[in-house]
């Protein structure tokens, strides 16, 4: 009986040897939104800076939310936050980092707050992350200044929108958390869908009566990539603090408003963002819910649903 030596065996596999993900962009959330797939968040507020990064590194979640808004605006703790993600990762997906996206407390509620705090955008994405939300988008004009404040002067320019306002110089840092280079960095700097190479997601929160009255048009600024009704400030707006009517449900005037939102999220063919749970992500997936909060067993199950295969 002829004896096989251990060259003529076949050769099988090894978990060693598997190659890992190869990410096809920098940001993982717009990867997966491209792919038809819902994204699903959690949140930060960098108060211990680099531990904070490198502990969330390995997060569940597609994105993290980093709170500015209500948090402190400290640019020196994003920068350390995100240094700590790119040392505690890759994601398990092959990203350098889960992707980022700030609030502020520049908000969307007119063209000339824009005009005057813009340099706060430009501040914020030097630090490396990959996108912004906008809070209390009410102004169509203060929106398409947002938009430009996050797109270099020599981008291409766009109907209906300002000449970009990044300048020169603005590459360095945050391309090194990209793991680019300068003139690489500054190719992919500029928001998606708008730009098909873009790597920034900006959305917006349309969330109180004055930004309601405006859902269709800012939702329809090109550079925008996603938003929400923000149903915590909507009910504030619109004087009903805890949102609900007879039974627990829903008063129908936040329903309402939700309803709107949602609306024009599609109409202008961009992500809508809201809580999903356990019991509710299949619902709200099939009624176009794109972007959920709600925490780790929600998405789990509502990826689960929609056959996702990118791992998390």
């Amino acid at each position: 009986m002829k004896r096989r030596t251990l060259l003529s065996l076949p050769l099988l596999a090894s978990p060693l040897t598997a190659q890992p993900p190869k990410p096809k962009r920098i940001n993982k959330a717009i990867e997966l939104l491209e792919q038809g797939q819902p994204i699903y968040y959690t949140g930060a507020r960098g108060g211990s800076g680099y531990d904070e990064g490198k502990k969330m590194a390995q997060t569940w979640a597609d994105y993290i939310n980093y709170e500015m808004e209500h948090g402190q605006l400290d640019f020196s703790a994003l920068r350390n936050f995100m240094r700590g993600l790119i040392d505690g990762g890759p994601t398990k997906s092959g990203h350098r980092t889960p992707a980022v996206i700030a609030t502020l407390p520049v908000l969307g509620v007119s063209k000339a707050h824009m005009e005057a705090n813009f340099w706060v955008v430009q501040q914020v994405l030097l630090t490396g992350i990959h996108g912004i939300l906008l809070c209390h988008a009410r102004d169509p004009e203060a929106i398409k200044m947002f938009v430009a404040a996050c797109r270099y002067v020599d981008s291409k320019p766009v109907a209906g929108l300002p000449e970009g306002m990044l300048g020169n110089g603005s590459q360095g840092s945050p391309s090194q958390i990209w793991g680019l280079s300068a003139a690489e960095y500054k190719k992919k700097a500029d928001p998606w869908p708008l730009n098909p190479e873009g790597e920034f997601l900006l959305g917006l929160k349309i969330e109180d009566r004055f930004a309601l009255a405006n859902a269709e048009k800012v939702a329809a600024v090109p550079g925008i990539g996603f938003a929400e009704w923000g149903p915590g400030d909507m009910g504030l707006s619109l004087k009903l603090p805890d949102g609900h009517g007879a039974n627990n449900e829903l008063h129908p005037d936040m329903a309402g408003a939700r309803k709107r939102v949602l609306k024009a999220c599609q109409a202008n063919k961009i992500a809508f963002l809201n809580t999903v749970r356990p019991n509710d992500v299949e619902e709200m997936i099939k009624e176009g819910v794109k972007i959920g909060s709600g925490g780790q067993e929600a998405a789990e199950r509502g990826r689960k649903f929609t056959k996702r295969t990118m791992p998390w």
